[in-house]
């Protein structure tokens, strides 16, 4: 299978059966051969992230509609698009693979088509880049709700968060203070031919000038740095566990932030609890590369009931499940799979996580709430409702040089200093109120 053939595979069941790219890419990675690998990752990644506008170029090219079912030629279409708009693939080259690779994919009218939009699209160029710059869903390749979502959200900020969504990631690290200081490691990765720079506001984020394979870089498989994002490193110092904490790092796949707070703590009494069993599978590996103990179980944040041991606990991870609207950069199909009507639902369910964990923390506790949006719904709104129905819960500000206040918590935009868009919230329990729930 060529590895744009291989892409339309992936990319047909995103954009058909509503599949995340995390979900589909691996395996098809495996398949191919370990040079065309970045290639494929490329052009699923770059399509998805540009697909508003790749969609608008088709319609325009397209004599009528393809069928529904039909999402593989649609994908592949799109493949062969993102080559001549985005990416240094000569031309030529870009079309004949990409009329080969519809040849693969036992779709033999699909042929004669693809090479047909493609060449037409080579000839109408000037005529369809005109029409991108008319329409601003496809020339902020963002859809509609989400445009009017964040220019009402974020009104000053608009044109930077649509610009940095649409932008490729920095491979960033969380380097493991267990095992020595940033600097030291900064000095191994440039003795192995990889220079990399220290995001300001954590002590343990590393950015890679070029991305790589995170398996190439010196003590990975013993633990000694994680890739993480740096706006997720500051969640660790924010929670501020101390020695022998009894912890709850609630909705804890992938993992991440749970590795981190066994990193920064000593001795912690953790728990990583998640609903699903296959992604709690996940933390378990990285704890394993991490060589940290924690507790791990399977339930539901909003019905304690069904597996809390009845001990209260000193500090609460909330990460909550979110729409990820601050991570489109790296996981750009949430423009795809993401719909303005999740917006309330997920909220409904956050709050409800908020109201099922707070009674598990004990007086003098503190919870610390996170997303990976910048939806004042999915953030400060969710906040401020929990706050107005628990007096015995008080807001501790957080001040920092990152981010920007945002109601009662603190909001960083895709980009700002590198970092991805996540919101914080910290709570803490009064020492005199309500004692753990029965």
């Amino acid at each position: 299978m060529s590895v744009r053939a291989s892409a339309a595979r992936a990319l047909g069941r995103v954009l058909g059966d509503g599949q995340s790219l995390a979900a589909v890419l691996p395996p098809l990675l495996a398949e191919v051969d370990a040079r065309d690998r970045s290639l494929l990752q490329e052009l699923c990644y770059g399509v998805c992230r540009w697909q508003p506008q790749l969609q608008t170029l088709l319609d325009a090219l397209l004599e009528r509609p393809l069928a529904p079912n039909e999402s593989m030629v649609r994908a592949l279409l799109l493949v062969g698009l993102y080559q001549l708009w985005h990416l240094r693939i000569p031309e030529h080259a870009a079309v004949a693979e990409t009329v080969a690779a519809a040849r693969l994919l036992r779709r033999p009218w699909a042929v004669g088509l693809t090479n047909a939009v493609l060449r037409a699209a080579l000839r109408r160029r000037a005529e369809l880049v005109a029409r991108l710059e008319q329409d601003e869903v496809a020339r902020t390749a963002h859809p509609r709700w989400l445009l009017d979502r964040l220019r009402h959200d974020w009104p000053a900020d608009a044109s930077e968060i649509l610009a940095a969504n649409n932008t490729r990631p920095p491979l960033v690290l969380r380097v493991n203070r267990r095992h020595g200081q940033r600097e030291a490691y900064r000095a191994q990765l440039a003795a192995a031919g990889w220079e990399a720079q220290p995001v300001a506001e954590t002590d343990s984020a590393l950015s890679l000038d070029e991305s790589t394979e995170p398996t190439r870089l010196p003590g990975f498989a013993e633990g000694w740095v994680t890739v993480q994002d740096a706006g997720a490193q500051l969640a660790a110092a924010l929670l501020d566990p101390q020695t022998g904490m009894r912890v709850l790092d609630a909705c804890a796949a992938p993992g991440g932030k749970t590795g981190h707070l066994l990193e920064y703590g000593s001795a912690l009494d953790l728990t990583a609890l998640d609903q699903d069993a296959e992604r709690l599978a996940r933390v378990r590996e990285q704890l394993d590369r991490l060589r940290l103990p924690a507790r791990l179980i399977v339930g539901d944040a909003r019905r304690p009931v069904d597996w809390w041991d009845g001990a209260p606990y000193d500090r609460i991870l909330v990460d909550a499940p979110c729409s990820g609207i601050g991570v489109i950069r790296r996981h750009p199909d949430i423009k795809l799979l993401r719909r303005e009507s999740d917006i309330a639902a997920l909220a409904e369910r956050q709050s409800a996580i908020l109201a099922g964990l707070w009674p598990l923390l004990r007086p003098g506790g503190r919870l610390l709430y996170v997303t990976c949006s910048v939806l004042r719904r999915e953030n400060e709104q969710v906040v401020a409702g929990f706050l107005a129905a628990h007096p015995d819960a008080v807001e501790q500000p957080i001040v920092a040089r990152w981010g920007r206040p945002a109601g009662h918590g603190r909001q960083i935009l895709p980009g700002e200093g590198g970092m991805d868009g996540f919101y914080y919230a910290r709570l803490d329990k009064r020492p005199g109120g309500a004692g753990v729930a029965a």
